[in-house]
């Protein structure tokens, strides 16, 4: 065991089972009729290693199977709803050996018979972004922001290639993509990234209204109706994106993430300090 692990009594944390998702920082709970899922991580801002990834996942379907269970309402602690994943290293939560591309939960959010809906709190991108667009309703805090840094981390993100252009249309797609930028939750619900912007402290409220109505439909005619819009969005390149997290360009970004500089693929006259 490595300095770094033995600094982590919960290094190599049990995989699922019961209502446990996999990981400490994942709090599953069970509130009436609907099961609550909360990246609760703020030492790290809540980014998710390979088994909160997993987690997620597991949660959507944990509660597809539960007969007392109608609905999941995912969101984050403080500040923070969730980044993407930890670019860090030696994270302390990896009992999982899974590649990224086998852990992400986005295909099960699409799939989920009973329906989900992200509580964005705080800070969105990445991954976390990608969680919100795949659940079925998003309500976001007034003072949310929206970011897509996949492309400054060398990430040919390819489920954000796929999804965007049908969400927001391809002009804004590459907008998110090419430049990074920060999208207030006012703008993200107006380009219909989200559903709903409310004041911060009605995040919650909203979103169990929403999930309560949404759980009151029938439930397979809903599920049909599910199947045709998902059918609108398509499928991403998986083995492109399987790839592109296996390529070079990844290994500099996660590397220039870690060192706080840009990667080496910035022009040198137009490198500024610090991350991108």
């Amino acid at each position: 065991m490595t300095t770094e692990q033995s600094r982590h009594p919960i290094y190599d944390a049990p995989p699922p089972s019961g209502d446990y998702p996999g990981s400490p920082y994942l709090k599953f709970s069970r509130q009436g009729p609907f099961a609550h899922l909360v990246v609760d991580r703020p030492e790290a801002r809540n980014a998710l290693t390979n088994a909160m990834y997993f987690g997620v996942k597991y949660a959507v379907k944990r509660v597809d199977s539960e007969p007392d269970l109608s609905g999941l309402v995912i969101t984050g602690v403080g500040d923070v709803f969730i980044p993407g994943g930890d670019l860090g290293r030696n994270t302390p939560d990896s009992w999982t050996d899974l590649s990224m591309i086998d852990v992400l939960p986005f295909d099960t959010l699409r799939m989920s018979a009973k329906p989900v809906v992200s509580a964005i709190n705080g800070l969105c991108q990445g991954g976390g972004l990608m969680i919100a667009m795949c659940s079925d309703i998003s309500v976001a805090a007034r003072s949310a922001t929206f970011r897509v840094p996949e492309l400054f981390r060398g990430i040919a993100d390819l489920y954000y290639a796929q999804m965007l252009p049908r969400m927001v249309g391809p002009v804004r797609a590459k907008d998110l993509m090419f430049t990074g930028r920060v999208l207030s939750a006012a703008e993200a619900v107006e380009w219909g990234l989200i559903n709903r912007v409310v004041p911060d402290e009605e995040v919650m409220d909203v979103s169990l209204e929403l999930l309560t109505s949404a759980a009151s439909t029938a439930p397979d005619a809903r599920l049909q109706v599910k199947r045709v819009i998902d059918s609108y969005v398509g499928l991403h390149d998986r083995i492109g994106m399987a790839d592109s997290l296996r390529g070079p360009e990844f290994v500099e970004g996660w590397k220039a993430f870690s060192e706080r500089r840009p990667p080496n693929w910035v022009p040198d006259a137009l490198k500024r300090p610090g991350r991108l």
